[in-house]
């Protein structure tokens, strides 16, 4: 007799696969929904994970509970994760994601958008574990998405405010001003992020106010922001704020009708990181 094919779809927090789970739902009613929780997730992600459990009617598994950053900041002895070093995805994603999959046949399903079909996300190198694409297949771009989202009455995350993607409070992903909403809006998430750098710091003998100048990736190996500690980046505060809403009015007026989640998504200081987490980010 053939092994039965699970079928899953992962949920990041985001709008994306969060729309996806919603357009599944009937589609596909033997689904799986899953969330690899870090243990450091914003508590808006967390809200909105319960309100997308109603809508779903099927809880959404919450993977690698029992081992959280703090567990695998150790084992790495005190390094932070980079883009260099991404041992968080891994380690914290991916591994328990394939554990919990084992190796009986199974497809999951990818909310990448059919207006960024050249765009990355995970895919799975096991064998037994295909990958699927609804949204490109049925052609829903961005609009869609929010047409999913709006229809189900769920909306958006709260962080989608200030922040342009799910994942860690602490992400090294986040662009500076994101770092100033996180200690704007969650000042305790911030300090202990702060207090995790700072520790890093004084281990590998570093000064807390070190000039990282234009080793920025050099400076990643000890801060969670390129070429700064937090301390600093909070220190600049106005500044950073001043440019983030200058971006953001020239991303207006060259594009008058983008909705502001995406024009979020196209503001960006010159020394912010461009690239998000493979699989934080739909």
């Amino acid at each position: 007799m053939a092994e039965e094919i699970r079928h899953i779809c992962g949920i990041s927090g985001g709008k994306d696969s969060s729309a996806l789970a919603v357009y599944l739902k009937d589609r596909v009613p033997q689904m799986e929904y899953f969330f690899c929780d870090t243990g450091a997730e914003l508590p808006e992600t967390y809200e909105f994970l319960t309100r997308l459990e109603v809508i779903l009617a099927k809880p959404i598994a919450r993977l690698n509970a029992d081992r959280g950053f703090d567990h695998w900041f150790e084992i790495f002895r005190g390094a932070l994760p980079s883009p260099q070093m991404r041992w968080c995805t891994k380690n914290m994603k991916i591994k328990p994601l394939e554990k919990w999959i084992g190796d009986n046949p199974a497809v999951s399903y990818v909310a990448i958008r059919s207006d960024e079909s050249d765009r990355k996300g995970y895919v799975s190198t096991k064998p037994n574990i295909e990958s699927r694409f609804p949204f490109v297949e049925d052609g829903i771009d961005h609009a869609g998405v929010m047409r999913i989202l709006d229809h189900a009455g769920i909306g958006l995350p709260a962080y989608y405010e200030w922040r342009t993607r799910s994942g860690c409070y602490f992400c090294f992903y986040q662009r500076k001003a994101e770092w100033i909403g996180l200690a704007d809006r969650h000042p305790d998430l911030f300090e202990r992020a702060v207090a995790i750098e700072q520790k890093v710091l004084q281990d590998a003998g570093v000064s807390g106010d070190a000039d990282f100048g234009d080793q920025a990736m050099k400076g990643r190996q000890y801060t969670w922001s390129g070429g700064e500690t937090l301390v600093q980046l909070r220190a600049r505060r106005t500044e950073i704020l001043e440019r983030h809403e200058a971006a953001i009015a020239r991303t207006a007026r060259a594009q008058p009708n983008l909705p502001l989640v995406e024009a979020l998504s196209d503001v960006l200081d010159d020394d912010d990181n461009t690239d998000p987490c493979n699989v934080c980010a739909l």
